[in-house]
């Protein structure tokens, strides 16, 4: 569907409307195309960073390193017994 930018400024909520239904709207201004509105991204893709964060965290928590700062001799030690 194309539209001028003055019937867009019109009837914005409508054009948004039929974005969202999965119509893409073509914004003209002087005859040439200068934007577009399209639907956007849908729950489950931008749920897909939330699963995986949480996954993540989840990771984290199992298998997470200590936090608490070792000094270098102790860190020198721990490779030590790993080689023996």
């Amino acid at each position: 569907m194309i539209k001028t930018l003055r019937e867009t400024k019109a009837r914005l909520s409508q054009f948004v409307a039929l974005a969202e239904t999965g119509e893409d709207v073509v914004i003209t201004v002087r005859g040439r195309p200068r934007a577009r509105l399209t639907a956007a991204a849908r729950p489950t893709e931008q749920g897909r960073g939330r699963k995986w964060s949480a996954e993540l965290r989840s990771l984290h928590r199992r298998y997470g390193t200590d936090t608490t700062p070792r000094d270098s001799r102790e860190i020198l030690d721990l490779l030590r017994e790993d080689r023996s």
